[in-house]
């Protein structure tokens, strides 16, 4: 479903990509331990809202997004998560919570974090709870241009996992 969409978007712009397969997995500390990928290089997708309009906040796993943050760097009146209600008819072809960082893909602005830009690969979430995306950062932002800020709050190490 979603692997598809994302998937045929991928093949028809040349990116090279690897899939991972793991065991199911809800939380991206738990799929970071159970892939073997640092928390800093698996991107976990949040829908906000940003004064009512849906937009996602890609941060590292180990880390949180900062809404107060965010609200002041977009000079928002209220930046606040979204409700699974509010946004889960937005991503027909994901399981709720699993969401690829591709907004570009659902009509959504994408801020990202700027730790992730560190690192010269990424995994995401490929719509699913056991399957994840690793590819260049360089194509991530390529496709998706997303607003890169410092976003994440909470500690993004070397050794985060």
């Amino acid at each position: 479903m979603a692997l598809t969409r994302l998937r045929e978007y991928l093949d028809s712009h040349n990116v090279k990509y690897v899939v991972i397969s793991h065991s199911l997995a809800y939380t991206a500390q738990g799929v970071a331990a159970l892939t073997h990928t640092p928390g800093r290089e698996l991107a976990k997708t949040v829908v906000v809202k940003i004064d009512g309009t849906l937009v996602l906040a890609v941060v590292p796993a180990s880390c949180q997004v900062d809404l107060a943050r965010l609200r002041a760097v977009v000079g928002a009146e209220t930046v606040e998560l979204a409700s699974e209600r509010e946004f889960k008819d937005r991503f027909p072809d994901c399981e709720t919570g699993a969401m690829p960082p591709f907004g570009n893909l659902y009509g959504m602005d994408v801020y990202a974090d700027e730790s992730l830009s560190h690192d010269k690969e990424i995994a995401f979430n490929a719509g699913s709870h056991w399957e994840l995306v690793r590819m260049a950062w360089a194509d991530v932002e390529r496709l998706v241009v997303p607003r890169i800020i410092k976003l994440a709050a909470g500690k993004v190490t070397a050794t985060a996992a």
